[in-house]
């Protein structure tokens, strides 16, 4: 649906909040001891690369220990991936998330669009359902707050109902590649706006990849991260992908055996849309800005479809402080 979206319902910052709060509220009962041996087991599954023939998360200690250490820095990464969108897609009203486990492109999507009304997630693993339900209950956003949570084993043959943004977050990975590919023509079919997001390696780069060409040959366009919708030009043994920084609570330190106060989230994406895009298309810088006296160097993804250096010297005074503000999957040239 497009158009401008009103006033805020609930500020993102609320949203954040009211997240936090509810993983603390249903995860706080659980002993962090009965959840470390879940988390490890987990760890082992989602990053084995086979795909599972049952759902991973089959308890209810499955689903909070997947909350726990997963969901924080899955909404981190799909956070950084709509807002990096918006403005260049419709505001959408519905969303239809897949396979998306407690929920985290809702609080997402809710964040970045006030004008979101309505969110469905299918989900085949119960436990998921329950917990993503019971967290949403509590949020600020109504769009969160009712969210629909649907059973739904996806498969070569599911049609989806029509959304204005369609989901498939960190969910590819867990199926057939017949499955994938059919999944992908069903979203590009049901909705204007799809958004695929992957992990941050050359397995999740590669199904990112071939997301987005089912998506440019279903007629539509690439919007993030690529500035065109041509072949990708990163080849070889590099891959492209993205790195969002997530705090870590207590919690997630202790169940992960980790000192430092935060982590960083690595993740692929693609967003594609039907619909006129708005804004001018911008480069988008796809590696750390190097910087040294009086240059920096920025690696960036071309509208022209080309991978360059870019050197910012000094001497270009405006365009230099912009290149030292630029960071990791920002557009360039700046706005």
């Amino acid at each position: 649906m497009v158009g401008v979206s009103p006033a805020p319902e609930a500020p993102a910052t609320d949203l954040e909040a009211d997240l936090a709060a509810a993983l603390d509220a249903a995860l706080d009962p659980v002993p962090a001891g009965r959840l470390a041996p879940v988390v490890d087991r987990l760890i082992r599954d989602y990053r084995s690369g086979s795909v599972p023939t049952a759902p991973i998360l089959r308890t209810g200690d499955d689903a909070a220990a997947y909350a726990a250490y997963r969901m924080p820095a899955t909404h981190a990464a799909v956070l950084d991936v709509f807002r990096r969108a918006a403005g260049r897609v419709p505001d959408p009203a519905g969303l239809l998330d897949l396979g998306g486990g407690t929920g985290a492109a809702v609080w997402a999507a809710a964040q970045t669009w006030p004008s979101l009304r309505r969110a469905t997630v299918l989900e085949a693993a119960a436990p998921a359902r329950a917990l993503g339900a019971k967290l949403a209950a509590g949020a600020g956003a109504p769009a969160v707050r009712d969210a629909r949570w649907e059973p739904a084993v996806l498969g070569t043959g599911t049609e989806l109902a029509p959304a204005d943004l369609v989901t498939a977050c960190y969910l590819l990975g867990e199926l057939p590649g017949p499955v994938r590919d059919a999944l992908v023509d069903a979203a590009a079919r049901a909705a204007p706006v799809v958004a695929v997001v992957e992990p941050g390696t050359p397995a999740g780069y590669a199904r990112v990849l071939a997301a987005r060409a089912r998506l440019v040959a279903a007629g539509m366009t690439v919007v993030a991260p690529c500035p065109h919708s041509g072949g990708c030009p990163v080849t070889g043994d590099d891959w492209c992908h993205f790195a969002v920084r997530v705090s870590r609570s207590s919690r997630h330190r202790a169940l992960k055996a980790g000192s430092l106060g935060h982590e960083d989230e690595k993740f692929s994406y693609v967003v594609a849309t039907r619909s006129d895009t708005d804004g001018a298309a911008s480069g988008r810088v796809i590696r750390h800005p190097q910087s040294r006296k009086g240059l920096v160097t920025l690696r960036v993804c071309s509208t022209d479809g080309s991978l360059r250096d870019t050197p910012v010297p000094r001497s270009r005074k405006e365009l230099f402080r912009a290149a030292r503000d630029t960071a990791w999957g920002d557009p360039w040239p700046p706005a």
